[in-house]
């Protein structure tokens, strides 16, 4: 048998056992291709050039702790890489029902991020105990579990939420708050009659703005830096490369999604440099209607707004992907390209293989399904 049948014999048993109501089987795939460097992975990308997209499809992705989590029309997946070397796949349950507000322009958008947040959280918890199974050190007898473990386990929907509710609280204080508390300190030392003009106020939300840029740039740069985030990073390389392959109408082999590039306009990071730069957009307007406020009311404004500029940044999103071919689309996704350099990297053909899994667990059956 040929190394292409082969793969694709692979391919469908691991689209087979994603499809079960029980977990999947674990899959060996780590002997079956050979490894390729992510070095020699480059090269290649670099030596041929990638075909232009067939289509733009609605299937999105999350990398994990050794995985990958694609989200389809219908089905939700991961795919992770256990101690052992096999593939572990699994099929997350959605809700089949979809709300009327989830369907509404500039409301959607923060639903669907609510969700996938909470969804993400879950499988990214998941995804490193299940990368830690069949490690020799593992599964030691008496060895006990802590009482936070077990109760966890015992409401892991409910810890999900929370997982999720305290990241968002995180960013918000971080990439939200901290920039407008810098800029409430150096306002003190600026006279109050110079604060009553409408200009300064414009001064102080643009330069709010760019701080909270600076802020998001140091973040993804030094969480580049950190050898388990960088692991993460390549995934989530992978995660790209494996979407830009299906949207090329190649097969999904490891060798075809090598060969893509790894950024993608609609990509979350794109989505988050998008809020921020609404944000400085929105802030600054709402700051010349208001006029020179306590330091309180202008935390409480930004607190509020936060709802509207994900919910913009959304539809931008969106259109932005539709329309990517549009000169002025492309000049509008060409930072949150930019950013990708920091938050992907050149995966190698095992982590190309785990992408691969997760992705053909959640390809519909009807190709029209999933279009953009």
């Amino acid at each position: 048998m040929s190394e292409s049948n082969e793969n694709n014999k692979l391919i469908d048993q691991v689209q087979e056992a994603a499809l079960q109501e029980v977990p999947a089987e674990d899959i060996d795939l780590a002997e079956d291709i050979p490894e390729v460097p992510a070095k020699a992975a480059k090269k290649s990308k670099k030596a041929k050039k990638c075909p232009v997209a067939l289509k733009k499809t609605t299937i999105g992705g999350q990398a994990l702790i050794e995985g990958v989590m694609m989200v389809g029309p219908s089905r939700t997946a991961m795919a992770v890489r256990k101690g052992d070397g096999t593939i572990y796949v699994e099929e997350i349950k959605q809700s089949e029902k979809t709300s009327y507000f989830e369907k509404v322009p500039f409301v959607r958008g923060c639903i669907r991020f609510y969700k996938m947040l909470v969804t993400g959280t879950g499988a990214l918890m998941k995804a490193a105990d299940i990368s830690e199974e069949g490690k020799p050190e593992e599964h030691k007898e008496g060895e006990k579990r802590s009482r936070l473990d077990e109760f966890a386990e015992r409401h892991f929907n409910a810890m999900m939420t929370i997982s999720a509710i305290v990241g968002i609280l995180l960013s918000v204080g971080l990439f939200i708050l901290a920039p407008r508390l810098i800029v409430e300190i150096a306002i003190k030392f600026l006279p109050e009659s110079l604060m009553e003009l409408t200009w300064v106020n414009a001064v102080t939300s643009v330069a709010e703005g760019l701080l909270r840029l600076l802020i998001f740039l140091l973040y993804l740069i030094f969480a580049s830096k950190l050898k388990d985030i960088k692991r993460v990073w390549r995934y989530h390389g992978a995660e790209h490369k494996t979407i830009a392959c299906y949207e090329a109408g190649l097969p999904l082999t490891v060798e075809n999604v090598l060969k893509q590039t790894r950024f993608h306009p609609r990509c979350g990071t794109s989505f988050m440099f998008n809020v921020l730069a609404i944000s400085i957009i929105i802030y600054t307007v709402i700051g010349i209607f208001t006029g020179a406020q306590p330091a309180w009311v202008n935390i409480a404004i930004r607190v509020v707004a936060i709802p509207i500029i994900c919910s913009i940044s959304y539809e931008i999103l969106r259109f932005v992907g539709r329309h990517d071919r549009n000169w002025f689309c492309r000049l509008l996704s060409k930072p949150g390209l930019w950013l990708q350099k920091f938050t992907t990297a050149e995966p190698d053909s095992a982590i190309a293989e785990v992408a691969i899994a997760s992705m053909q667990a959640v390809i519909p059956e009807n190709k029209e399904d999933d279009n953009w």
